[in-house]
């Protein structure tokens, strides 16, 4: 019988060896994620072996009490723990009673296909997505192609840290090959580019590499491969195409190559990174602004869902109105916005984040890098005479941060948030920087809206122990970096429990 899991084991030790390890902050709202190799260094693991098979065992029990057919497909990322990882997940999933179907070498968009092409309800990726190494994770679900939200997240915590297991027969492991190929024939489908587009594929030496270069040159592109050989250790920079030293790294290829546009890939390859034939990196919410204007004169009267932490532009876009087109705005998350997107049968849903969500006719649902680059190249090849940077500037005016996030401890981030969002929410009708407030979004976190148009966003990071913070001005970039420096950053640093930036405009 699987013991109980314990929050904290010293490591190199025998009950370390014996017993499972599961930190409870691991379970985030919409996935799991845990620092894993943390032997010999100086942050702690919070998970182990043991733990894992504690984990798929909980997971098997999750899915047979939420009455699905408990068949599980599952696939790891490339990283040097991953494999080994998913091999002890795959054990304890099948003693709880599941069949699982392994995929293999996988991106988390494969594995979501996959439960579309092998009949599959439930999904199991293991993958730490953008975070460093030495972080592990699982992506899961038990409805396509939707991913655990908030409450499957908590009702899994509940059963693992209480060691509520129920183990059943019947369990098996199958090993199914050859969908790799499969899968990129699906993405590209029926495109072939008119026009000739020289695009550079960054994957950070991430999984991406062994997936993205192949389906961009089905699709017709010239393909300029930039850090695509698989290499664990990341050697260069974390696959991050929301992080500035992976895009800085795409711009100074792309100016060297005179390629059209750089795409980046994340560590799983669900998201998508754009830097257009200038130079210039287009966060993802721009790029989304963009591609609903020019997907909402094929599709009148769509509908498109938007993360909080993107542009305001999306409310003032003039050919957006003219097609009839309508904006929601939503929790941060993949998750969240997936889960937002299919209920309001939603064309497509854009997160800053880089993930972007297409349903039929584009797309099943989930998010996936792959999906969302061939967009962006049917969106080129549909205005033949305009490059990246003419459609960007066919956009209003915005000036918007990159995402930073300084450090806070899991067990204290919410409680700044909660704080963060009293005061915002006191300052309502007052001044900030010489404009009004005029509005206080709480639906995740804080969004303050100036009277100008201009806003800022303190939220809590739902994957790693961080805060959010991004602002965006109508007026200028140095106002963008007020808004910044002088408004948030010194709000926030009255909190002890919040640390360093990863990075500051």
């Amino acid at each position: 019988m699987m013991p109980k899991p314990l929050a904290d084991i010293k490591p190199n030790t025998l009950e370390f060896e014996i017993l499972p390890l599961v930190k409870p902050t691991g379970f985030r709202e919409y996935d799991a994620r845990w620092w894993f190799n943390g032997i010999g260094k100086e942050k702690a693991p919070e998970l182990n072996f043991t733990g894992v098979q504690a984990l798929g065992l909980g997971m098997a029990t999750l899915f047979h009490e939420l009455g699905v057919e408990p068949k599980v497909v599952t696939g790891h990322d490339f990283r040097s723990i991953s494999q080994p990882i998913k091999n002890a997940l795959i054990l304890g999933m099948v003693q709880g009673g599941c069949e699982v179907l392994d995929v293999g070498l996988a991106l988390s968009p494969m594995v979501y296909w996959s439960q579309f092409e092998l009949d599959v309800p439930c999904c199991a990726m293991v993958t730490a997505s953008h975070n460093e190494n030495g972080w592990t994770g699982v992506k899961m679900g038990a409805n396509r192609p939707l991913t655990f939200g908030p409450d499957e997240m908590g009702r899994l915590k509940e059963i693992v840290m209480g060691g509520d297991f129920q183990p059943r027969a019947g369990g098996a492991h199958h090993r199914v090959d050859g969908l790799r190929e499969k899968y990129i024939k699906d993405v590209v489908g029926d495109t072939k580019l008119s026009r000739p587009l020289k695009v550079v594929a960054a994957c950070g030496n991430g999984t991406a590499g062994a997936f993205a270069p192949d389906a961009l040159r089905m699709m017709g592109a010239e393909v300029i491969e930039m850090d695509c050989n698989l290499d664990m250790t990341f050697p260069k920079y974390n696959p991050n195409p929301e992080d500035s030293k992976m895009l800085h790294a795409m711009a100074e290829v792309l100016r060297e190559t005179g390629a059209d546009v750089a795409l980046g890939f994340d560590g799983d390859g669900d998201r998508c990174g754009v830097v257009d034939n200038t130079g210039e990196e287009i966060f993802a919410d721009k790029i989304g602004l963009m591609l609903a204007r020019d997907l909402s004169k094929l599709h009148p009267n769509a509908k498109f869902v938007v993360d909080v932490k993107s542009t305001g532009l999306y409310k003032t876009d003039p050919v957006l109105q003219e097609n009839g087109a309508t904006v929601d705005y939503y929790k941060t998350g993949h998750s969240y916005i997936k889960r937002r997107t299919n209920e309001l049968g939603a064309l497509a849903g854009f997160e800053k984040s880089g993930h972007f969500f297409f349903r039929e006719p584009i797309g099943l649902g989930y998010d996936d890098g792959l999906v969302a680059a061939k967009a962006v190249l049917e969106m080129l090849d549909r205005n033949p005479g305009k490059t990246m940077a003419d459609l960007k500037g066919e956009l209003g005016v915005a000036y918007t941060s990159l995402t930073m996030s300084p450090h806070c401890d899991d067990e204290t981030k919410y409680g700044i948030v909660d704080k963060m969002v009293a005061e915002y929410e006191g300052l309502n009708g007052t001044e900030i920087l010489g404009r009004k407030v005029v509005d206080v979004n709480t639906v995740n976190g804080a969004r303050v809206t100036l009277e100008d148009g201009s806003w800022v966003l303190v939220r809590a990071s739902s994957n790693k122990p961080e805060l959010v913070v991004v602002v965006e001005s109508m007026t200028s970039e140095d106002d963008m970096r007020d808004l910044f420096h002088k408004e948030v950053k010194p709000r926030l640093g009255k909190h002890p429990e919040v640390g360093a930036y990863n990075q500051e405009i």
